[in-house]
């Protein structure tokens, strides 16, 4: 059984999460769904210019990992610019930074690097805290005709 994929820690989330052609209805187009953790990839390397080493220190992954993520949200964004495809963005296995989310009510807020780390909730004040925003499990699906 391989060992569950390590989050990725994200700065921040898309501010627009689908982009389409002009001129081409909906119904017309296929998508690409580019996950949140290859869009923070291709945002750190190509728009802020950081080398493969610095970017996989702030996504909190090896180098080769970034490798492979920049490389899958490279080769998504070129099959739906040269062919015509939306882009979805969606999804993914990350954690944002300094983002935290209460259990008990859902509130969620943004740590300011300077401030001390609270451990309640600022809207209830319930002690249940998760540290760093993260997305969704993934759900295991099972195999079926395998005797398993």
């Amino acid at each position: 059984m391989p060992r569950p994929p390590k989050r990725r820690l994200v700065e921040q989330l898309p501010a627009a999460t689908y982009f389409k052609p002009a001129g081409i209805r909906m119904v017309d187009l296929d998508e690409v769904q580019l996950s949140i953790d290859e869009l923070e990839a291709i945002r750190l390397k190509d728009r802020e210019g950081f080398d493969h080493v610095t970017c996989a220190e702030r996504m909190n992954v090896s180098r080769p990992t970034f490798h492979r993520i920049l490389r899958m949200g490279h080769q998504k964004v070129a099959d739906a610019l040269t062919t015509g495809k939306a882009i979805r963005i969606e999804g993914g296995i990350y954690q944002l930074k300094d983002q935290h989310q209460c259990r008990q009510c859902g509130h969620t807020w943004k740590i300011k690097g300077d401030a001390p780390q609270e451990d309640v909730c600022p809207a209830c004040q319930a002690p249940e805290v998760i540290r760093g925003l993260t997305s969704a499990p993934r759900r295991r699906r099972r195999r079926r005709g395998h005797g398993r």
